[in-house]
């Protein structure tokens, strides 16, 4: 841990390791030390640089045993979502890069492949780790190279159908796939123990495995009804003694349950493992969140993600006070809306705290429903309670909702169900990068008939969405909100329903129109000024609607305007494109109208403090401006402090 006077832990054992190759030189008597050492610099690199630290510290000795016992990188280790991963990547070459995690021009809270030849794959969404490895081992089989590859899945990544899809087709990996299942809530897993251990040894030995695959040898040569029966009782006794039973039938060979942070343990069951030539296997590793760091261990809810934190007190560092949340002007919004109304329903795809609906909860828990990581589950469960007068609030973050597109478009819209869609973190989300932001949802939406694609400029207009959702039963609609807070508007007493597909006219002027979707309203207004100080009179239209556009508005705004500027914290093909094709379909432009669309650019951005980001996208006052000087033909370089590069 830090020292009291602030100096960092002392490491010397992990002075010594720079990559897996010099880990496999120690001693096994020497792992402990070195695992505690491991310990404190993450404790220590976290605190300085905020991130995911329970699911971190919970595996450390399991990260720490499975590059000794496998030869990483030619064994592939594949961590399911990454977060836990900060240990493997101190012990992969990038400890002198740790302190940069989440920053600009960093190291990804994630695996990446791009960062090393030990992130095999990248992972920062659920459940794909199952997947992934069996076609590596797959691959390896095929091509005739050696090899494991090695997924490390959490217990509460086991709630999405695609790892049992990954399971029950494993057996084509043969041996060469070892799931290890990270139980770190306890939640399947009998007390661990000596007696445990013992068991997991045993059937883990080659002895073991080399007299059960000639039992089994035999039992093939019975008469079937009999063959049957042997297998049964064999999978019986090994379930009764281990627990194992369901993966044994989706095909695994079951070791386990493991104490996860005793080495004396690990070690010989992954020797085992590595050795065996029976598979695929599946160890079950018990771990407990935040170990080894009491703040963490008391309460690992508050330490699965934070921001800098003092490592001797564990008190995390309180950004001023300042306007709500947008998640939580949601959820107030909608327990206010549930009050009024029975039927309203919110369903969460195991992110009660991330969507707010915790606070749902604690008010209705009987109409609070956690589906766990299911949003495919979620949205078709949310289409069988529209169909029965029920009004399902769905509150799921934009990439997340991307795992459930086809029972969007299938189960929801072409039934026309009215099902609400509560769409948080969407847009960039600085430190969380390219795997979290919520780039695609308004175009992914807006394609789709009969939908209603709505985005907050402010913490007050979310609240009249919420309303507006909640009365809106001729079909879905959503609506899109960023991650963080609000701009420090007073949240209305009175909600209000708003017209479908209208916009409003927050500023007027006569040559430029800025059509704002969503929160970037504000540097609109910002763009607005500046372009009015040059001479440059500017219209700012918070849009309001993706989709129904609000076509008088646009055709208005053409009409009276020399220059149409779109602007949306979306990906191309979304909010402007839709202008654009207007444009088109009317001939807008034949009377010299010029259209620039504002947007995210065509690429996956990198994680970075969110002004760095909508710096790159152009998407701040500055780019506002520089884009519409740029369209008129001004010459930009006029402008001081305006015009970049």
């Amino acid at each position: 841990m830090t020292k009291p006077d602030g100096r960092r832990p002392d490491t010397p054992l992990l002075d010594t390791v720079t990559t897996p190759v010099d880990l496999r030189r120690l001693q096994p008597v020497q792992l402990r030390q070195l695992a505690d050492e491991l310990r404190a610099e993450m404790i220590d690199a976290v605190s300085v640089t905020g991130g995911h630290l329970g699911a971190g510290l919970g595996v450390v000795e399991l990260t720490v045993a499975l590059h000794y016992v496998f030869d990483t990188p030619d064994d592939k280790l594949i961590w399911d979502v990454g977060h836990q991963a900060y240990p493997h990547k101190i012990l992969t070459g990038r400890r002198d890069r740790i302190r940069t995690l989440r920053q600009g021009g960093g190291l990804s809270g994630f695996t990446r492949r791009a960062e090393s030849d030990y992130d095999p794959f990248g992972a920062a969404h659920s459940s794909t780790s199952i997947s992934a490895a069996l076609g590596f081992a797959t691959a390896s089989r095929l091509s005739g190279k050696p090899g494991k590859a090695i997924a490390v899945i959490g217990d509460g990544a086991m709630s999405a159908g695609m790892a049992y899809e990954a399971m029950n087709n494993a057996h084509s990996a043969g041996n060469r796939l070892i799931v290890i299942l990270n139980d770190n809530d306890m939640s399947i897993a009998p007390p661990v123990g000596a007696l445990s251990a013992y068991l997991a040894r045993l059937i883990s030995s080659g002895t073991f495995i080399s007299v059960r695959e000639g039992l089994r040898k035999i039992a093939r040569r019975m008469p079937r009804p009999l063959h049957i029966a042997a297998r049964k009782a064999d999978e019986f006794a090994r379930g009764l003694a281990t627990g194992g039973t369901l993966f044994e039938e989706l095909g695994f060979y079951y070791v386990g349950p493991v104490d996860g942070h005793n080495l004396d343990h690990l070690l010989p069951v992954l020797e085992n493992v590595r050795d065996a030539t029976e598979g695929p296997i599946l160890v079950h590793v018990v771990t407990k969140k935040g170990k080894g760091y009491a703040p963490a261990e008391a309460a690992d809810d508050k330490y699965h993600g934070v921001v800098k934190f003092d490592v001797i007190t564990g008190t995390q560092a309180k950004a001023p006070p300042g306007p709500p949340s947008y998640t939580k002007v949601f959820a107030q919004a909608l327990v206010d809306e549930a009050t009024r109304d029975d039927k309203i329903v919110a369903i969460t795809a195991a992110m009660p705290s991330g969507t707010g609906l915790d606070l749902f909860e604690k008010s209705f828990p009987d109409r609070t429903f956690d589906v766990g990581i299911a949003e495919q589950h979620a949205v078709t469960f949310a289409a069988g309670l529209a169909a029965q007068g029920y009004r399902p609030f769905c509150a799921i973050y934009s990439t997340f909702l991307q795992r459930a597109y086809d029972q969007v478009v299938h189960d929801v819209a072409i039934q026309n169900l009215p099902v609400r869609f509560g769409i948080d973190r969407a847009g960039l989300v600085g430190a969380d990068g390219a795997t979290h932001a919520g780039s695609f949802d308004i175009a992914y939406l807006a394609t789709l008939p009969n939908m209603v694609v709505m985005a907050a400029a402010d913490e007050s207009e979310l609240v009249h969405m919420v309303h507006t959702m909640a009365l809106h039963d001729s079909g879905p609609i959503a609506v899109r909100y960023p991650r963080g807070s609000g701009v420090g508007l007073a949240l209305p007493e009175t909600p209000q329903r708003l017209e479908i597909g209208k916009g409003r006219i927050v500023r007027e002027g006569k040559k430029i129109a800025l059509l704002s979707l969503g929160t970037r309203l504000g540097e609109a207004e910002a763009a607005a000024a500046k372009l009015d100080a040059m001479g440059l009179s500017t219209t700012v239209a918070d849009m309001r609607f993706a989709k129904p556009l609000d076509l008088d508005l646009v055709r208005k705004l053409a009409a009276n305007h020399e220059l149409l500027i779109t602007i949306e914290e979306g990906a191309i093909g979304g909010f402007g494109a839709h202008v654009l094709t207007i444009a088109s379909d009317e001939g807008l432009t034949d009377a010299g109208l010029k259209i620039r669309t504002l947007r995210l650019p065509d690429v996956f951005q990198d994680h970075d403090k969110p002004e760095a980001q909508y710096a790159e996208a152009h998407l701040d006052a500055e780019g506002i401006v520089e884009a519409a000087l740029t369209a008129l033909r001004h010459n930009s370089v006029k402008v001081s402090g305006i015009a970049r590069a």
